[in-house]
């Protein structure tokens, strides 16, 4: 589940390292989890309802890229900027020069 501004998740101790950063650095709570109990600000919850929004942020070089997926979701207000255009486009299934998306490239984003 991408995190959306007023959605609930269910927290448990399954999926709490997943939302962790979330809670804590980018919505300024204090989380402790003991004996199998989370604790927001103190109070025990099952569920936690994001205040922001978030995105998945996947990088450029799809196979060697720190993103969304080595440090998580990002909150709106982290995003200072927005694609512009396809430089360039390949298709892994096809063979070496027919693998290059022609109609694609430096083509603009809507």
């Amino acid at each position: 589940t991408i995190p959306q501004k007023g959605k609930s998740v269910e927290l448990n101790v399954s999926n709490i390292a997943l939302y962790q950063r979330i809670i804590t650095v980018y919505e300024g709570n204090e989380l402790a989890v003991t004996e199998g109990k989370i604790l927001i600000n103190g109070i025990e919850q099952e569920s936690y309802t994001f205040s922001m929004d978030y995105y998945f942020m996947m990088g450029d070089n799809r196979d060697n890229s720190a993103d969304s997926r080595f440090w998580g979701f990002v909150p709106e207000d982290h995003i200072v900027g927005k694609a512009v255009f396809i430089w360039f486009s390949i298709d892994q299934a096809k063979s070496w020069f027919s693998k290059i998306r022609w109609r694609r490239l430096f083509s603009t984003i809507s």
